[in-house]
């Protein structure tokens, strides 16, 4: 009788849609946290933007094909990240190409969607998220990608740091630093996949980069910095969806916003702490 009791009530928290935006949320903080303290330590800014752009075409490919969202993005976002480490691991200018493919990215896939006959879609949904609209078949998606993305960081997590502080040190170690990108990429690729429903393209790669870069003030490991990189990600959902509500504000934008605003805290708080104790030196 309380199993049935508490099967019912667990039904009923997800039919609540703000309940599963926040679930989906803390989801994506939870894959996004440990995966952009990687972007941060590898200066890969730029590698997640260019990935979360492209998949605006992943977008088009689906709706094309009749394929699930997930299904062409994830694609996309796998064949654009493979591109960029392929063409960064044989010299290119990392700046100019991930900044051609980026934008170029970006403008074919919204060239392609007003080439689709008798679609008539609102890409603003896909460009800036739209977490309210999180159905529970999303949050299974959503919620089994995040698990996919932290459980191949777990498994890769020694051979990353060490391709990551040195290539020339992980070959000594026995590890290919190759190998360890591609594991990069496809926990890249997934993310982007499932977080274009939480916040878009557009904003993909601020998950990545804010949490991971405001955890850095504060962490004095890898992991606790990956750790507090995903509560600082989960906080910036929690307080971005409420902020919403109470104003009418877009989600997504909504999350960054807050996540922006925890970064400059951490900033200032950080100055002011290096500067009182220099005064008690």
């Amino acid at each position: 009788m309380r199993m049935t009791t508490a099967m019912t009530t667990g039904r009923a928290m997800l039919d609540d849609f703000f309940t599963r935006a926040i679930l989906a949320g803390i989801a994506v903080a939870a894959a996004t946290g440990p995966l952009g303290c990687f972007v941060v330590w590898r200066r890969m800014a730029y590698f997640g933007d260019a990935t979360a752009h492209a998949a605006i075409l992943g977008v088009a490919l689906s709706l094309a094909f009749a394929w699930s969202i997930y299904v062409g993005t994830l694609m996309v976002a796998f064949a654009m990240a493979l591109l960029v480490s392929t063409l960064v691991g044989r010299g290119w200018a990392i700046d100019t190409t991930l900044g051609v493919l980026a934008h170029s990215g970006l403008a074919l896939g919204l060239v392609a969607v007003s080439f689709l006959p008798n679609v008539r879609v609102d890409l603003s949904a896909y460009l800036f998220g739209d977490i309210l609209a999180v159905a529970r078949f999303d949050l299974g998606v959503i919620a089994l990608g995040a698990a996919l993305v932290v459980a191949l960081l777990a498994w890769r997590w020694q051979g990353l740091l060490l391709s990551t502080v040195s290539e020339d040190l992980a070959h000594a170690s026995g590890i290919d630093p190759a190998r360890e990108r591609l594991a990069l990429t496809v926990a890249l690729a997934v993310v982007v996949a499932v977080a274009l429903k939480v916040v878009g393209v557009l904003l993909i790669a601020a998950m990545l980069i804010i949490p991971a870069a405001t955890a850095r003030n504060f962490a004095r490991s890898p992991e606790l910095m990956a750790a507090l990189a995903a509560l600082i990600g989960a906080g910036a959902v929690m307080g971005g969806l409420h902020a919403s509500l109470i104003w009418d504000t877009p989600a997504g934008p909504s999350i960054v916003s807050i996540a922006a605003v925890a970064f400059a805290c951490a900033i200032f708080g950080a100055s002011l702490w290096r500067a009182t104790a220099a005064l008690w030196r």
